[in-house]
């Protein structure tokens, strides 16, 4: 499935960034949100420092009152201070260290821009700062790298916490089951138009996930005890083989660090 971006409901659009890899899948999807008739627009991750991609955001944003951030990882917040400073607007992020000017960015806050609204819901998991951003007005949610529009998002050990990301994505379900969410506008992917299904996929696919490296973890401390070595050091790796076999081994590094999340939960 091909995705090139372009605008959503009636107020969004979706200017997809030229970094495209495993990792970020088609590229980065920067979103210029804007209330019809409204004069100013709200950019909600500029993305990587690409001159071009930054050309692209300003030639349909227009007058930038603010740019937020969905979380701190590069992809998404690299060009963030030098693309507000170049349209004179701050930036607002939960971590202080990528925030331009003094407002910053949390949970429960309302962004209110020309009649525009954002609804902030802190997301955490895939990192420590990420946060999620409810449009009202088109039961939209801009979930970053929390939900992503094709396959699964990463959490990666030490900044990603696997309980956290749990709670969020019931936090996420509660509202798609309140119906105050209907679609989801990722920060990599193509639009999802029923957040509901997603959300239980993610959910059933999280805990599947959980079994199977519990399970791995298992058959691993019982070969040491028929007398197979067993270095802890080791250990991640080890299950990376036997969990994410299908998985493409460029993606292997990831893994290990999403197992090291789950083992670290489930160390409790």
């Amino acid at each position: 499935m091909s995705w090139a971006g372009g605008a959503f409901g009636a107020r969004a659009l979706c200017v997809l960034a030229d970094n495209a890899s495993p990792m970020t899948l088609d590229g980065t999807n920067t979103w210029v949100l804007r209330e019809p008739g409204g004069r100013r627009s709200v950019v909600v991750d500029p993305g990587p420092a690409l001159p071009a991609h930054l050309t692209a955001i300003r030639s349909v944003a227009g007058d930038v009152a603010v740019v937020l951030l969905t979380h701190h990882h590069l992809d998404h917040s690299e060009a963030a201070r030098s693309f507000a400073e170049s349209v004179g607007c701050g930036v607002r992020a939960l971590d202080p260290a990528y925030r331009l000017g003094s407002e910053g960015l949390g949970a429960g806050d309302v962004v209110a821009v020309d009649g525009l609204e954002i609804h902030v819901v802190a997301t955490p998991g895939h990192t420590a700062d990420s946060l999620s951003f409810v449009l009202p007005a088109e039961r939209s949610v801009l979930t970053g790298d929390t939900v992503l529009g094709r396959g699964t998002t990463v959490v990666a050990h030490p900044d990603g916490a696997l309980g956290a990301y749990l709670s969020s994505l019931d936090r996420l379900h509660a509202l798609a089951s309140a119906h105050e969410i209907a679609s989801i506008w990722p920060g990599h992917g193509p639009v999802i138009p029923d957040a509901l299904p997603a959300l239980d996929h993610y959910i059933a696919h999280r805990r599947e996930r959980l079994e199977q490296v519990r399970d791995a973890l298992a058959t691993l401390h019982a070969s040491a005890r028929d007398g197979e070595p067993l270095d802890p050091d080791t250990i991640p790796r080890r299950i990376v083989e036997l969990v994410y076999a299908d998985v493409d081994q460029v993606l292997w590094p990831a893994a290990e660090l999403s197992v090291r999340a789950q083992l670290e939960y489930l160390r409790g």
